[in-house]
């Protein structure tokens, strides 16, 4: 297990999403679980004044028939209009693409935004489809067989770390 510094990693993303936004009235949504810690944190740091839109995006998967559904489904939430409004999608990490395509989906449920952004801590690359982020906090390159994994402790402190793939 390798663990990777995802304190300084989320200050590089901060920094870059502070300059990228800068000036704009955005609204925050993040992707269950890793996204929406990152997108708390980043909604306390940058000023964000409406409460982050959470996604759970377990039914909006393209491979939802194949895997199930996960245990900790947990329900979306927005409390802000989306129709109009300068989103900033925040994940935790990006890989094949996916992901962020059921997010999108999810998101165009509660209406058309002006505009989406993607923010992610870790981009590993790997894409299946043409997705690709606004604003990085770190590209690494790891094989397939290896997760990139967020968790955050009680003090709200994120850790990264690299483990082999149950699946592979």
């Amino acid at each position: 297990m390798i663990e990777l510094d995802a304190e300084a990693i989320y200050r590089s993303l901060l920094a870059r999403l502070r300059e990228e936004v800068v000036g704009r009235d955005v609204r925050l949504v993040g992707v269950h679980t890793g996204g929406v810690w990152i997108a708390e944190r980043l909604r306390q740091d940058l000023h964000v004044g409406p409460p982050v839109g959470i996604l759970d995006i377990s039914f909006y998967r393209d491979d939802f028939s194949r895997t199930g559904l996960k245990p900790s489904v947990k329900p979306s939430a927005i409390a802000f209009d989306v129709q109009g409004a300068d989103i900033v999608l925040v994940d935790d990490v990006l890989n094949t693409g996916r992901t962020v395509r059921a997010a999108m989906n999810e998101l165009f449920d509660y209406g058309r935004p002006a505009r989406i952004d993607l923010a992610v801590l870790i981009d590993r690359g790997g894409r299946e489809l043409p997705i690709a982020p606004t604003v990085v906090g770190r590209t690494i390159e790891v094989p397939p067989e290896i997760s990139v994994v967020l968790t955050r402790d009680d003090d709200g402190r994120l850790h990264l770390t690299l483990e082999s793939r149950r699946d592979a």
